[in-house]
């Protein structure tokens, strides 16, 4: 067993703040050593820790829209790695999930990375993962931190989450449709060929 395989087994097997999670402990993790493009998103809902497969939502429909990708493609480790902020479901807020559990990233982000070599780019996907990745860097708000997602590259490219939720906040900035998301599919083009 490869130093990969065997994080992959001890992350899958985490049950670290089970008693903090009403659905019990179930890991989503998707990613190879040979992964180009990074995906770090918020933590999986419901319908992701069911079935186990990261983004197996309207989110994950929505996000593989605007990177104009395949299911195929998305779902192919060596193309894609999905590593969420936290890899169990948290738990239902007042309005929505719950924030994803804060022990994942410091217990397992750096041991990923560690052992990706060949990340093109990473998508900050959410408030939780630009705030971890970016600190400081990251603008007063998500909106601001998305608007002026160049700052941030050619490592970061941060989005929005692709939450039906987020459909106001997808009307009231038309600019995100009209710009940023044939910058993201021309970044992506040009990772996967």
């Amino acid at each position: 067993m490869s130093n990969f395989e065997y994080l992959l087994s001890q992350i899958k097997a985490c049950t670290v703040c089970a008693e903090h999670l009403p659905l019990g402990p179930r890991p989503v993790v998707s990613i190879s050593a040979h992964s180009k493009i990074l995906v770090i998103g918020q933590a999986p809902g419901t319908k992701v820790h069911a079935s186990g497969i990261p983004w197996d939502d309207a989110s994950g429909k929505n996000l593989r829209k605007w990177l104009g990708v395949t299911n195929e493609q998305f779902y192919d480790t060596n193309l894609f790695g999905i590593v969420p902020m936290g890899f169990c479901y948290p738990g239902k807020g007042k309005s929505g999930d719950l924030p994803p559990r804060p022990e994942c990233a410091p217990l397992w982000h750096n041991q990923i990375l560690d052992l990706l070599k060949e990340v093109k780019l990473t998508l900050l996907i959410g408030q939780y993962a630009q705030a971890y990745y970016l600190g400081e860097r990251k603008k007063k708000t998500l909106t601001e931190t998305v608007q002026n997602y160049n700052h941030y590259l050619p490592e970061f490219f941060p989005l929005v989450h692709p939450s039906p939720r987020n459909g106001i906040w997808m009307r009231k900035n038309q600019w995100f449709e009209e710009e940023i998301i044939p910058k993201l599919q021309q970044s992506v083009k040009s990772i996967l060929g």
